[in-house]
């Protein structure tokens, strides 16, 4: 990648498809005008989805103690799909929780609207386990910083790893993912935008100009 760009975003071209599937070109914001780029297409996230359930087992000789935790709403979808490949591969069944942190962030009362407070369910007592925390983007590191709070008040676990699907930098907080699907360098002004088909009716991931897009 092209390092001394200051200002960019990945894209995905077709004449490049012989490269990897998580290998791109960076580009300037001067020279790309179009307000939304394709990361990843549904064959890129099935792909990202099966080796991030390879990279969950590798580390344990004994999956006794493995648990899964998606944060709403689309880490949980994502653990799911992951959750399945596992169980296909290996035959073993991972438990699954569901976690929302609302209100254990630390803008939770800074901010003027009401709350869309999600589901959180974990059927399972966390002590001792080792967690994989799923997320879709990571960003400034506060929503991570905010799960583990809220798991902490579940049960004290023997682990707590991360993995989310999206890296796009602009970190406030240091935090860092275990597991990435792809690292995205982007501007302030971007956004990254995961769609799944539980969600939005398909597989794809977007970055996109927020000045430019609706």
């Amino acid at each position: 990648m092209l390092e001394s760009l200051q200002i960019g975003i990945i894209i995905r071209n077709d004449s490049i498809n012989h490269l990897p599937p998580t290998t791109y070109h960076l580009h300037s914001l001067s020279f790309l005008r179009m307000s939304a780029q394709l990361l990843l297409n549904a064959t890129d996230l099935d792909r990202t989805f099966r080796r991030f359930a390879h990279q969950f087992i590798e580390p344990y000789d004994d999956l006794s103690k493995l648990v899964l935790v998606g944060m709403q709403t689309r880490g949980v979808h994502i653990a799911k799909r992951v959750q399945g490949h596992i169980r296909t591969a290996i035959g073993h069944e991972v438990p699954l929780g569901v976690l929302d942190v609302t209100f254990y962030r630390d803008d939770f009362r800074t901010k003027m609207k009401m709350p869309d407070v999600k589901v959180t369910e974990i059927p399972f007592d966390l002590f001792g386990t080792d967690v994989i925390l799923v997320d879709d983007v990571l960003y400034t590191g506060r929503t991570v910083r905010a799960a583990m709070d809220a798991l902490m008040s579940f049960g004290r676990p023997r682990s707590i790893r991360f993995c989310c699907l999206i890296d796009r930098g602009h970190r406030e907080l240091p935090i860092a993912a275990d597991v990435v699907g792809l690292k995205v360098p982007t501007h302030i002004t971007e956004e990254v935008r995961v769609h799944l088909i539980e969600t939005e009716g398909e597989d794809a991931v977007y970055v996109v100009d927020k000045e430019a897009a609706p």
